[in-house]
């Protein structure tokens, strides 16, 4: 199953997909204001060309798991996004992961690499329902 994973900011939104197996997180993009018209479209054509099955957005949660300002704008976006795509959207806590990519080399944007590290982790989360 192929995946395309988001890292949502109003800013810069990074996007990452997997392999047609749903096993290798690879860094893909870095869609601009990703909750406007124009990068709502931006973002329904890579799933498009990418053929992927489920889209997965990072959901900022805080340290102790609750919702703040962050969490409810990208709920917001999720909803947006399930308004324009014809495959599923979940959420996927993201905590930690624009950290993992500070620290990760690449000549991918962070942001790509953020969504690239959140959704290695949401393939290894649900490899293990698998058995």
């Amino acid at each position: 199953m192929k995946v395309i994973a988001l890292d949502y900011g109003s800013a810069r939104t990074g996007v990452a997909v997997s392999d047609p197996t749903g096993t290798i997180a690879r860094p893909l993009d870095v869609v601009e204001r990703a909750r406007t018209k124009d990068g709502l479209f931006r973002i329904r054509t890579i799933v498009l060309e990418q053929e992927a099955e489920v889209v997965v957005v990072g959901l900022p949660v805080t340290l102790q798991g609750d919702h703040g300002s962050q969490a409810d704008e990208t709920v917001e976006f999720v909803r947006a996004l399930e308004d324009v795509l014809d495959v599923p959207v979940e959420t996927y806590d993201e905590r930690f992961t624009t950290a993992l990519a500070l620290g990760t080399p690449g000549t991918h944007a962070e942001d790509a690499r953020a969504a690239a590290h959140l959704l290695g982790s949401y393939l290894a989360w649900k490899s293990t329902l698998k058995t």
